[in-house]
């Protein structure tokens, strides 16, 4: 079973714009947000999954993000460092909460945005770049947590995380069995070289899938929690022998993330 960690929405509204799914014009229904999260919440324990929380701080809207605020690997915590200001002060909380869940803090110097960026599967570290994590934090994740990178340049500005444009399916938990599913066009023609080099079977999602953050979901190996707005790749997910547990997310859809944003997983 795996471990979560989570931030409870309650100060979650869009009041900058800082990628294309965020509108200032349209209002957020704070109540209606914070009902979508618990449901999410509460469909992790019913999988048997441990969700371990994080307070939220007045002024971090975007903190409901879990996934965003580290990487953790083998009971190691790499800070995030994020490349907006808003954002700025959600790294060191992250970091400190994670400490006092006994995980070894690691402050980061270069600038990443977390699992958001950095996705464990098998023994590889695939690392985003492109639009928020730089170059050189991938260097600096493979040495602090012990994984090759491999960098993965994102080129659509709509999915802004390498979290949004590829899921693991298998491997998140360092494991020898791997799988992925991912969107092409979300990546550089070399990356999407060294994708199919990596992983030849890998299940190819399309526009329709990615347009509602279909691929911004959370397996557990077998479970794939995701968004409810992307049944076609529900479907082929389960011609692949996995379980769709479809959430529908639209209020924190608002501020560009899904399930696997709002999910954070604590490795070691």
């Amino acid at each position: 079973m795996a471990r979560y960690l989570m931030c409870p929405p309650t100060y979650f509204t869009v009041s900058y714009e800082i990628n294309p799914w965020m509108d200032t014009s349209v209002p957020v229904d704070q109540a209606k947000a914070v009902a979508e999260w618990e449901r999410l919440r509460d469909v992790h324990r019913d999988l048997g999954h441990t969700v371990e929380l994080i307070d939220p701080l007045p002024g971090l809207p975007d903190m409901v993000y879990a996934a965003n605020g580290a990487t953790v690997v083998d009971g190691v915590a790499y800070e995030a460092k994020f490349s907006h200001v808003e954002r700025a002060a959600e790294g060191p909380a992250y970091l400190a909460r994670l400490a006092e869940l006994g995980f070894h803090p690691h402050e980061a110097a270069e600038t990443n945005e977390g699992e958001g960026d950095l996705l464990l599967v098998g023994d590889l570290l695939l690392a985003g770049t492109g639009l928020r994590t730089s170059r050189e934090a991938h260097a600096e994740a493979s040495a602090v947590l012990g994984r090759e990178a491999v960098t993965l340049e994102l080129v659509d500005p709509r999915f802004y995380h390498l979290d949004t444009a590829l899921m693991v399916l298998k491997g998140l938990d360092g494991g020898p069995e791997v799988d992925v599913a991912y969107l092409p066009g979300a990546f550089s023609g070399p990356s999407q070289e060294r994708l199919r080099d990596l992983f030849p079977d890998a299940l190819l999602a399309t526009e329709e899938d990615a347009a509602v953050l279909g691929l911004n979901a959370v397996s557990d190996g077998e479970h794939i929690v995701m968004s409810a707005r992307a049944p076609r790749l529900a479907g082929a997910l389960e011609e692949r022998g996995y379980t769709p547990v479809p959430v529908d997310l639209p209020e924190l859809l608002l501020g560009g993330g899904g399930a696997k944003c709002c999910t954070l997983v604590l490795r070691g």
